[in-house]
């Protein structure tokens, strides 16, 4: 497998966080903020030392990994200040891509509405009507930026977006016809929160052609409490199913990078402390 990690989860200090990397054999850098900056906000000059950096010391970028879409709703226009911010920094992204190498990019989509189909009258009294298709025109100029531009997006499973689980992102696919330039970056932890098995149920969704990245972190969730602990790797409760879900990856010859998201740690707030934890049950697993 190529194994890797969202380098600030280590450090923003990309220097210490690829001398961390060095010390457990991870290959794979995934760029989301370096120093207090994140990817599509760094000077050109920024952007060539990163790249150097990055080069020098062996360390391919997986993805890089804005948050494009995040906060927006239903509300929200095409060629709306806030779309076209969105855009904006989707296409100094894109430009960042081809200089450091990135084959992918991370985009979100906009705040969940939380029934978005429903039959036997939740169609009428439920369901949060349009909301889906008033999302597809926000998401499709992206989709037309990155077949110009040759570079694959990944759509993210969160949280709180309405694409946020396997089902969901599979059907955005589909629904803009973008099976050659979209696919999913599958977080399985957070499909924990609406409950969507990650194995086998989540994976059956992307297994055919539509999984492009992966996050891997470990959580315990309480929706009705509205609570979310993240806990050690192998820890949580889709513990008893990594193990699966790297088996099935490895039979189905997986050609992505899998992320470790080391966002953990121990309630003294040192995530690398975390990182040190999480890593060797990562590499057991996935390794």
């Amino acid at each position: 497998m190529k194994l890797g990690v969202i380098c600030d989860g280590i450090s923003r200090d990309l220097f210490h966080a690829i001398d961390v990397m060095d010390e457990f054999d991870l290959e794979y850098a995934e760029l989301q903020f370096v120093g207090n900056t994140e990817v599509g906000d760094h000077t050109s000059h920024e952007i060539g030392q990163i790249d150097r950096l990055l080069r020098d010391r062996g360390k391919p970028v997986s993805c890089l990994s804005r948050h494009i879409f995040a906060g927006m709703t239903s509300a929200n226009k095409v060629g709306d200040t806030l779309h076209t911010q969105h855009m904006d920094a989707l296409a100094r992204v894109i430009d960042m891509a081809h200089i450091v190498g990135s084959p992918l990019v991370r985009i979100m989509t906009p705040k969940k509405e939380q029934i978005l189909w429903g039959s036997n009258g939740a169609e009428k009294w439920n369901v949060a009507s349009g909301a889906w298709d008033a999302m597809l025109p926000l998401i499709a100029p992206a989709v037309d930026l990155a077949r110009e531009a040759s570079v694959t997006l990944v759509v993210e499973t969160g949280n709180g977006t309405m694409v946020n689980s396997n089902y969901t992102a599979r059907r955005l696919i589909d629904d803009l016809d973008a099976k050659d330039v979209l696919q999913v970056l599958w977080d399985p932890a957070n499909n924990c929160w609406c409950h969507e098995t990650a194995y086998p149920d989540g994976y059956d969704q992307v297994r055919d052609g539509y999984l492009g990245h992966i996050h891997i972190k470990d959580v315990q969730v309480d929706t009705p409490r509205a609570f979310l602990e993240i806990k050690q790797l192998g820890h949580g409760q889709i513990a008893p199913l990594f193990a699966p879900i790297s088996e099935a990856l490895a039979r189905d010859n997986y050609d992505g990078v899998i992320s470790l998201e080391s966002v953990f740690h121990s309630g003294d707030g040192d995530f690398e402390a975390g990182f040190r934890k999480c890593i060797p049950y990562f590499k057991e697993v996935f390794g």
